[in-house]
């Protein structure tokens, strides 16, 4: 269930980064979904809670717009 758990947090925290980040992101679902794990997972070893969340959002709208540059390049 942690799995689960993580891959539907991701998604929602990879989903609230692009919306966040200014400018289309045509990147797949996959690609969301890695970066929200990846910031869920950063801002958890950081903080817990709401406030990790929130940590998670932000982390997840700065992987977007480097994987974004970096994807355009």
């Amino acid at each position: 269930m942690y799995i689960i758990g993580l891959i539907i947090a991701g998604l929602i925290i990879g989903a609230l980064g692009r919306l966040f980040h200014p400018g289309a992101d045509p990147m797949p679902i996959w690609l969301t979904l890695v970066i929200g794990v990846a910031a869920s997972l950063i801002a958890g070893l950081v903080f817990g809670g709401l406030l990790g969340f929130i940590l998670a959002v932000v982390v997840a709208v700065v992987l977007v717009g480097v994987v974004g540059n970096l994807r355009r390049a």
